[in-house]
């Protein structure tokens, strides 16, 4: 046993508790090993071997220049070490699979889950069946955040093995303390860090160390690791940068995918080393930020050139642009305790699996139109609460000219499309999105034909939109039912499958140099605060926050992602903090985990900046991560301003706020 938490046993009743009686009785004999809980002795020479040789899982690096050599020619140099926590999920509904034996030896198994085909995958390993043997149903998924992309394996695997072996269906549904004990948490993290710039503010050195905590198994920290080491010095040009990442080995619970996917970590660190480099400058931050922010033709910190959809300077000028219209009223004169803060964050994220996740980049998607006029689609991608199943269907009745009112996606099946990969990485609008262009694109074709063979024009004159025709932009003397009955009558086939993947990209592991993603968004934050100098609480008043989404194709889904994402950094920023000693997490209830509540929500000015994706569907561009990312730097960087301290770690609790106060 390697955490506290992993499964030793399984047991199967009628009952629940038939069940809890059954796992009481069950004893077990226990020989205490030595155990690693902290990163920096797990990788020191003799410590107990958990992975390998020397406990790490992974390591990367990027090197570009010469930073040892340039920062001896700055005007400013800042170095600090930064920490931030495990993260849980708090996810509505835990993790949960139900089980069921199908005649011909087939296990079907519905759950809540990401990615289907992962668990496919694990299912058929562990009951040694084929993967045609093995269905897998996503069902009504209440949340995720990255934490049903792996861990669903788990619970499918202990369900379908009770299930292969009782031949009866099986239920397997964890208590939220259960789930928050055993499941997989954000990485914590430690970032050092060191900044140097020129008189002028530009950045012309960095060094990074990341170290993140994978916990007892690697699960996904080496690919976690990697879109951190890429995203380590933020949306900036830097001609000389050394990044040096590490996956640590310990016997915490495994850490896997969080919203972000290890950028928010080292993104906290970027835009606090950014202030305080413009402190050190005696600088603006908005200045310092805006000579080193990347454009189009710039190079990213390992060599990639951006060539279109970056939106950075516009997002900080529409985000400032609102702020200074909207200004806040001051705190109360009768209140001198009260300070106001306002912080600012730039960051940038890369969208889709990026050039470690390559192999898994591809998305199948199928599309059948019935004759009454309905529309049913069916991807490999997953509704988890992001609004998947409305950007889709809104794709759909576009590239048909369909009314939106008769598209409907089916439920997420094995057995529909082929494996599709993950939903992660916001990749479902994207991926899933071109492929549907793809397959309607195919039967746009096959209905352009029909209607130029009956009202004798050519196809090209033949144009659809909201269900009804047209023929060189007149409406044509043929209903969309009559079209769809000549189809039948002429045997046309009116379903299509469409496959998509991203175009190759080139890297080199050894130097990290190269393509990393096919595009990248782009987001600012401006937090304004009010912090209690008696007590160190933090009262946000309000985020401003812009995003490059590319293009919108739900405009309130995006609005909506940027509220909810919002408050989760707020969370991260301020009150989420996992309590653990010896491996035990000991606040396991969401009376002890603090997370915020809609009565904790600030004024939230989600700002739309649209920078057309070349590659994307309608020129959109993935985006359902990136509102939490830049939330935590932001309100780390308004407290200290609002008191004019530093601080290096997460959670900003009053706690901390009120010690780093008394200590400046």
């Amino acid at each position: 046993m390697r955490y506290v938490g992993e499964a030793l046993a399984l047991v199967a009743a009628a009952t629940l508790a038939q069940a809890r009686a059954a796992a009481a009785a069950v004893v077990v004999q226990y020989e205490e090993l030595p155990a690693l809980f902290d990163m920096a002795a797990a990788r020191q020479p003799g410590a107990p071997q958990l992975y390998k040789e020397n406990n790490i899982f992974k390591e990367l690096h990027i090197t570009r220049g010469d930073p040892a050599a340039a920062f001896a020619h700055c005007a400013a140099v800042v170095a600090h070490t930064y920490r931030t926590p495990p993260q849980e999920h708090a996810y509505l509904e835990t993790q949960g699979m139900l089980a069921v034996p199908q005649p011909g030896g087939v296990m079907q198994l519905y759950g809540s889950m990401q990615c289907p085909f992962y668990v496919r995958d694990g299912v058929a390993a562990v009951l040694g069946s084929t993967l045609g043997a093995t269905q897998i149903t996503q069902t009504s998924t209440g949340g995720a955040f990255g934490g049903k992309e792996d861990v669903p394996s788990l619970p499918a695997a202990h369900a379908a093995l009770l299930a292969w072996r009782t031949r009866r269906p099986v239920r397997l549904i964890y208590e939220r303390d259960e789930d928050i004990i055993c499941t997989s948490k954000r990485h914590a993290a430690v970032i050092r860090s060191k900044y140097g710039a020129d008189r002028d503010g530009l950045l012309r050195a960095v060094e990074i160390e990341y170290l993140v905590d994978g916990g007892a198994y690697a699960t996904l920290s080496p690919i976690v690791l990697f879109r951190g080491v890429v995203h380590a010095a933020g949306p900036y040009r830097c001609p000389n940068v050394r990044v040096d990442g590490y996956a640590v080995a310990t016997n915490h619970v495994p850490a896997g995918a969080f919203r972000g996917f290890g950028s928010p970590q080292v993104l906290f660190a970027a835009e606090r080393q950014m202030d305080e480099l413009a402190r050190q400058l005696k600088l603006d931050p908005v200045e310092l930020r805006r000579r080193n922010l990347l454009r189009a033709g710039d190079a990213t910190i390992t060599g990639q050139t951006l060539h279109a959809s970056v939106g950075a300077t516009d997002t900080l000028d529409t985000a400032l642009a609102y702020v200074r219209e909207h200004p806040l009223a001051p705190p109360p004169a009768n209140a001198p305790h009260l300070k106001y803060g306002r912080g600012l964050s730039t960051i940038y994220y890369g969208v889709g699996l990026g050039v470690g996740g390559e192999y898994l980049a591809r998305t199948g998607a199928t599309i059948q139109i019935n004759h009454d006029g309905s529309v049913v689609f069916a991807v490999g991608t997953t509704e988890i609460g992001q609004g998947m199943k409305t950007v889709l269907a809104q794709i759909v009745a576009e590239a048909l000219g369909v009314p939106f009112a008769s598209v409907e996606m089916l439920p997420t099946d094995t057995t529909r499309v082929p494996d599709s990969g993950p939903t992660v990485a916001s990749r479902a609008t994207t991926m899933s999105g071109n492929a549907l262009l793809h397959a309607a694109g195919q039967l746009r074709e096959r209905l352009n034909a029909v209607a130029a063979e009956v009202l004798g024009r050519a196809p090209l004159q033949i144009s659809l939109h909201h269900g009804q025709i047209f023929a060189d932009g007149a409406p044509a003397a043929l209903s969309f039912a009559q079209l769809l009955h000549e189809c039948a009558v002429r045997r046309v086939s009116l379903s299509a499958q469409g496959w998509h993947h991203p175009r190759p990209l080139k890297y080199d592991w050894q130097t990290g140099q190269g393509d990393t993603y096919v595009v990248f968004s782009f987001a600012t934050n401006i937090a304004e605060v009010l912090v209690d100098e008696r007590t160190g609480a933090t009262t946000v008043l309000r985020v401003t926050a812009a995003h490059d989404v590319g293009k919108a194709i739900s405009p309130a889904g995006v609005e909506g992602q940027i509220e909810g994402g919002t408050l989760q950094g707020i969370g991260y920023a301020l009150t989420e903090e996992i309590v653990q000693a010896n491996g035990v997490i000991r606040n396991p209830h969401f009376s002890t985990y603090i997370i915020p509540t809609a009565c904790d929500m600030p004024e939230l000015v989600p700002l739309i900046v649209e920078h057309p994706f070349p590659d994307g569907p309608f020129g959109a561009k993935g985006f359902g991560e990136q509102p939490l990312m830049g939330v935590a730097p932001a309100i780390a960087n308004a407290v200290c301003n609002a008191l004019s301290i530093s601080q290096y770690e997460l959670p900003l609790t009053p706690e901390r706020v009120w010690a780093a106060l008394h200590s400046a």
